[in-house]
């Protein structure tokens, strides 16, 4: 009487009795009545049918038969309200009626594309880049995706490696900051919330290095290197409550990253505590035999269980082999039940389990389909993404009432390729994207004229239309060139030995320098790449990777001044790739060269300078910003004692705007070699012309650890050189000293 009571009661207050269970009692009483095969099923992904993002060998009959048997607990590439809503029937069907997990690649946007994940990072501003994952979120979550395979932490210092795109850079303390954001705004109020979404942090772990920027490759490094430089990120967004991990492809000094122990089990989940999944990339479980680590699938699936990999994407080999090693007594059967528990709990956290269906809503869907707040959004976080690399004589920002303009190049009328690579494909884009010759030519005055020539295709030898190119370029006061790479030609299994500008491309730009019209280059690129010629030659560089669906309108307000750049480069640019790797936080070496044309046997090459072409951190403005008065409250601390940093910055041109002031350290001796700068803040502030003000950095011990040779992470006394500056070679500097 007393317990229909009790129910009662709840259900007058709307709390229905499985609520009151906690999630951890759910899932055990669930895991009680599951058979073994209906285990290992959760821990099984498929992708859709419509649309794959890698290697697919799946048979659509097969799996939508497995899906009712409950032997499938998650798929990828399912989008939208009435096909998520579809498969989660089938799921339904099964004896338990677990729900699937859809997920989904939502990188740099969904409905709304915003710039690619690099040029994002090239605004060192947290709150953008937290605010773009919010509305991602919101709007793939209303197409019934519970889970995006983002954000990728990858530390990366080749610019070979296409995947360069898809991160925040070379520097372990931007990538930190960037991936915090990212698992913020995906996450937001936490899961569950309908414009939530389950973040994934990938690739665990050092995927950035593959030697030779080779996507796919070997990563061989100390563990040193690996813990200070790499793992850094993937720490932090675990502690900031990162849903899901994803390991990498590659292996780690010998060891496929998705059996490899001491990443997987001695840390993420010991050491670190970690209480997500972790899902295999792309049929990296059954790659494992040809990487020449297990001899067949029975193998690769006994060691991606022992070693951590909770769920199997697109490999086919968890469902058939992990139930009979049980048997075999080969792999014990408390290695399925963690797993199996572990993304049980997610799908309890989401609230699938209330509602299987609370994602699929044909009425949120339709509310996202042309958002015209997020499209404003875009806008401003494309301009604000770009990088003013050149501004000889003042050229930038143009006048709207210039008389006549060109713009030349294959990007001009690009729609598509604006969204950059990872994106999401709508049947609508061509229609919905914003054109750089329709953002330029709708901000022109009425009486100015917008001229437009290909010139040339991205990628090949075809020269049939540089003279048309040059005409148009004779008939303006001003050129606007957009060259680079295609959308295509950076991201997964795109890497590139040669940097350069494809095709006849630099061809075509020193064709129309030579009618002396002045000329504004738009580098359009996931990646940087290597245009010494151009950065020599020509006096305006704008890089504007590629910016989403806004990117014409984000690029005319930069160009014609209603936005002033304030982007910072997150990768060291190199003068060729044989400069490659090239990162501004290098050893200093027992031979350091004095500056940059010392050669004489010194760490240097003998036809090269040592300098980037463009280094880390930096970007112009079209006003002015001076850094003056550094000081510091002490030069000599003792213990825990706190560094407080101030320098004063002026905005002295004719312009409002926002500037990057970096913070980066030196310390001078170690027990183990340290970086000849590491950043170790920044702040983004704005000023009106004429105005100063004073920025102020904090310091403490713990900003000073570090990893010896045998992995202890601590601090020791010594001199510091404490810098300051617009980026990372510009920076004033004082040396203190700090004792334990």
């Amino acid at each position: 009487m007393k317990k229909r009571y009790l129910l009662l009661l709840l259900s007058v207050f709307g709390i229905s009795a499985s609520a009151q269970k906690s999630i951890d009692q759910r899932v055990s009483e669930l895991l009680s009545k599951m058979t073994l095969e209906e285990k290992v099923g959760q821990l099984v992904q498929y992708s859709g049918f419509e649309y794959a993002t890698g290697p697919q060998n799946s048979n659509s009959a097969t799996v939508l038969d497995e899906i009712k048997k409950g032997k499938v607990g998650s798929m990828l590439n399912v989008m939208g309200a009435e096909e998520t809503r579809s498969f989660q029937k089938l799921a339904l069907q099964s004896r338990l009626k677990i729900p699937l997990l859809f997920g989904q690649d939502v990188i740099h946007g969904y409905r709304t594309t915003f710039p690619v994940n690099l040029g994002q990072a090239a605004s060192w501003d947290l709150g953008l880049i937290e605010k773009s994952e919010r509305i991602a979120a919101t709007e793939a979550s209303a197409y019934g995706i519970h889970w995006t395979f983002a954000p990728m932490v990858d530390i990366a210092r080749d610019p070979r490696w296409g995947r360069v795109m898809e991160g925040s850079g070379e520097d372990t303390y931007l990538g930190t900051q960037i991936g915090v954001a990212r698992i913020k705004g995906f996450q937001g109020k936490g899961l569950g919330s309908l414009d939530a979404v389950m973040a994934c942090a990938k690739h665990f772990a050092a995927y950035g290095a593959a030697v030779g920027g080779r996507d796919y490759n070997s990563v061989d490094m100390s563990l040193r290197q690996l813990n200070e430089t790499y793992l850094p990120p993937f720490k932090a967004v675990a502690e900031a409550g990162a849903a899901t991990f994803m390991n990498s492809f590659n292996d780690i000094n010998g060891i496929p990253a998705t059996a490899n122990k001491y990443i997987l089990r001695n840390l993420l989940k010991d050491q670190w505590n970690y209480k997500g999944f972790v899902v295999s990339d792309w049929g990296s479980i059954g790659e494992m035999i040809a990487h020449g680590y297990a001899k067949d699938k029975t193998e690769a699936a006994e060691k991606a269980i022992l070693a951590g990999s909770d769920m199997d994407m697109e490999s086919h080999v968890y469902m058939t082999e992990l139930p009979k090693l049980v048997k075999e007594g080969k792999v014990d059967v408390k290695f399925i039940d963690d797993a199996a528990r572990r993304i049980l709990t997610k799908k309890f956290e989401m609230g699938l389990f209330d509602d299987p269906f609370r994602f699929s809503n044909e009425k949120r869907q339709k509310e996202q389909l042309n958002n015209q707040e997020n499209r404003k959004f875009g806008r401003e976080f494309g301009s604000k993404s770009m990088v003013l690399l050149k501004n000889q004589n003042n050229i930038l920002p143009l006048s709207k009432s210039t008389k006549t303009i060109a713009l030349i190049g294959p990007f001009g009328k690009e729609t598509t390729a604006n969204h950059g690579f990872w994106s999401v494909a709508f049947k609508d884009d061509n229609q919905r994207i914003i054109t750089q010759f329709d953002g330029i030519k709708n901000q022109l005055d009425k009486h100015s004229t917008l001229l437009y020539a290909k010139g040339c295709n991205a990628d090949d030898q075809d020269r049939s239309m540089f003279a048309e190119a040059v005409e148009t370029a004779k008939k303006a006061d001003v050129v606007i060139m957009t060259l680079g790479e295609g959308h295509a030609m950076s991201g997964e299994a795109k890497s590139r030995s040669n940097l350069h500008f494809s095709g006849v491309q630099e061809e075509l730009l020193k064709e129309i320098a030579k009618t002396g019209k002045p000329i504004v280059l738009m580098v359009n690129a996931g990646r940087p790449l290597v245009f010494d010629w151009a950065a020599d030659n020509i006096p305006a560089i704008v890089y504007t990777w590629w910016l989403g669906t806004e990117a014409g309108n984000s690029i005319a307000d930069v160009l014609f001044g209603t936005v002033n750049p304030a982007g910072k480069l997150p990768m060291t640019f190199p003068r060729t790739e044989g400069q490659i790797p090239v990162y501004y936080n290098h050893y200093n070496t027992g031979r350091p060269a004095k500056n940059p044309t010392d050669r004489n046997y010194v760490s240097a090459y003998i036809d090269l300078d040592n300098t980037p072409k463009f280094p880390f951190g930096y970007g112009l403005s079209y006003t002015q910003f001076k850094y003056s008065d550094m000081t510091l409250n002490s030069s000599d601390l003792k213990g825990n004692q706190t560094l407080n940093i101030s320098v004063n910055l002026s905005n002295t041109g004719s312009y409002d705007g926002e500037e990057v002031v970096q913070l980066y350290i030196r310390d001078l001796f170690g027990k183990v070699v340290r970086p000849v700068k590491e950043l170790k803040g920044f702040q983004k502030i704005f000023l009106k012309k004429g105005e100063s003000r004073n920025i102020n950095f904090k310091l403490t011990p713990e900003d000073l650890k570090f990893f010896d040779d045998e992995l202890n992470y601590d601090w020791e006394s010594g001199e510091f050189d404490i810098m300051i500056g617009t980026n990372s070679q510009d920076v004033q500097t004082k040396r203190i000293n700090w004792v334990k």
